[in-house]
């Protein structure tokens, strides 16, 4: 089903809903703030682990997943730490910490896992529609990276998560893997990559989609669009009453919830705020918006079939971290190259230049003061973004595709990503990279604040959520039950259990159509730890 055809059901179906049977009911189990893909997976993961609980999802926009969680908002990578440098940073005595990369790759197999089930339950359809198998490459070129490549592959190949990832400096074996970016380079540039054919492409855009057309098919779940949260507050016998305004007719209305999720994006922060729970004191946000370079001419288009990341700029959020990117958006096969920075005082992509400042107050300003003070490679890394000319993106997209040219290439605006700035005792504030749950002590409200790896991991951020929310349900038998026929390899770690991983990854790809080459025993023949000629799923 097309983007536009799912969501002109789903707003036809709630504003349906809105006049008819639920339209009385003012009191939820679970009020779901935002239809993007956290809060799409949330009510998945409640679905299956009660149905019967009454859950109401708001969404200030017109449709869903039209922010961070579209396809054409955020990388789609499908974060496993295959190809991210900046998961593997490199400590003072020169070696590589993959602990980073390690826990990413597990929380990215819960949500193939995740994926996988829903697809067995019909709740997600046609799986190239919204993931597909894409090698991811890391790719960098002098003494000092490429010194870098080599000792993170080795450090890599302790982990039996990135077994059969392939190393090479010899150009010609890099021009077979990625032939478009060594076309026309100067062959006296030292180069390195690394290469695997287990990444994948994702548009979460597409799974919100339809995770979301599948929850409304449910009896106790309703979806209201155009609702802005005007106000939070605790009611005395600890539920949430929540006003919402209606952006179309402006009829405000009250609900009550058991429990709330903010799965909002960048609102979240000034929304969890507007419940006044001690646990938000001391955060503060920094947006950081991001453009790309893309082409759809198709002439260069299937040239390339990789995901390409580089080494990001001094001073750069992980998020800003280059790269060469096949996506299969709407169903079509394109190229991103980015992405350059954007400094926005919003929020959210549609929203208000005033959500950076109507976030501030007196228990947040002096962290994001200490923080703008102690990270100015950062903020000269923005300022240098912001003043670049469409010359100087195609000089930045040319030291990756050396032979681009200005018309096949046109600039998109991606979406806005927060930054968590947090209170901290020692330092003042930090910024904290990453995400980040964010729950009451009663754990009644919860938020998931911060940006990458983001949507990747959004099944087990929400196993996370759940358990601080529901930590009761979460010890029982039956929902430790029903979680394990959705990720069965929940509650064990992959990492060291060569046999678990290869049947999580055996399992998924065949489910989910993605490729998949078995593992064999390395020799002289062949040291890379998987046989290439025995291919499962695609």
């Amino acid at each position: 089903m097309s983007k536009k055809a799912v969501n002109l059901t789903l707003a036809s179906s709630a504003v349906g809903m809105e006049k008819v049977q639920m339209s009385e009911r003012e009191d939820v189990d679970v009020l779901l703030i935002g239809a993007g893909v956290m809060s799409a997976t949330l009510g998945a993961w409640l679905q299956e682990l009660e149905p019967n609980w009454t859950i109401e999802m708001v969404e200030r926009l017109a449709s869903v997943a039209e922010e961070s969680s579209d396809g054409w908002n955020n990388a789609g990578t499908g974060h496993a730490a295959l190809a991210e440098l900046n998961y593997t940073p490199q400590k003072a005595d020169g070696s590589i910490d993959i602990t980073k990369a390690v826990a990413i790759n597990e929380s990215f197999q819960i949500s193939r896992q995740f994926l996988a089930y829903q697809v067995q339950k019909g709740h997600l359809n046609q799986p190239e529609t919204f993931i597909n198998s894409t090698p991811h490459m890391s790719f960098v070129w002098g003494d000092e990276n490429v010194a870098f490549l080599r000792k993170r592959y080795q450090a890599l190949q302790k982990s039996t998560l990135f077994r059969g990832m392939a190393y090479s400096e010899d150009p010609q074996q890099i021009a077979k893997w990625i032939p478009l970016v060594m076309k026309g380079r100067n062959r006296r540039q030292k180069v390195a990559a690394t290469w695997t054919d287990m990444g994948t492409d994702v548009n979460f855009g597409e799974v919100t989609r339809q995770l979301i057309a599948s929850l409304e098919k449910t009896a106790h779940f309703r979806l209201r669009l155009q609702q802005e949260v005007c106000d939070l507050r605790r009611l005395g016998n600890g539920r949430w009453q929540v006003t919402l305004q209606s952006l179309v007719t402006q009829q405000k209305r009250t609900l009550t919830a058991k429990n709330v999720f903010i799965g909002a994006g960048g609102a979240a922060l000034p929304l969890l705020q507007k419940s006044g729970i001690p646990e938000v004191a001391g955060y503060a946000g920094f947006p950081v918006g991001g453009s790309f370079l893309v082409t759809e001419n198709q002439d260069v288009v299937q040239q390339h079939m990789a995901k390409v990341y580089g080494k990001a700029s001094v001073g750069a959020p992980p998020m800003s971290v280059p790269h060469v990117d096949t996506r299969v958006l709407d169903g079509k096969r394109v190229l991103l190259f980015g992405p350059f920075a954007t400094f926005s005082t919003k929020f959210l992509k549609q929203g208000s230049l005033l959500d950076m400042f109507g976030s501030m107050n007196s228990g947040n300003l002096l962290p994001m003061m200490n923080v703008g003070l102690k990270n100015f490679d950062l903020v000269k890394y923005l300022v240098d973004q912001v003043l670049q000319s469409d010359a100087d993106r195609m000089e930045a997209l040319r030291t990756y595709v050396p032979e681009a040219h200005p018309d096949d290439w046109r600039l998109v605006t991606a979406g806005q990503r927060v930054q968590i700035i947090k209170k901290d005792a020692k330092e003042g504030g930090v910024l904290r990279l990453g995400t980040e749950v964010v729950t009451s002590e009663d754990g009644t409200i919860s938020a998931l604040l911060g940006a990458s790896p983001g949507a990747s991991t959004a099944a087990p951020i929400m196993l996370e959520l759940m358990a601080k929310a529901w930590p009761e349900k979460m010890a029982s038998a039956a929902w430790q039950s029903r979680i394990r026929t959705v990720v069965p390899s929940w509650g064990r770690k992959l990492n060291g259990d060569v046999a678990l991983t290869e049947k999580v990854l055996a399992d998924t790809s065949r489910v989910l159509n993605l490729t998949y080459t078995a593992p064999v025993k390395p020799n002289a023949a062949n040291d890379e730890g998987r046989e290439t000629a025995h291919v499962v799923g695609k």
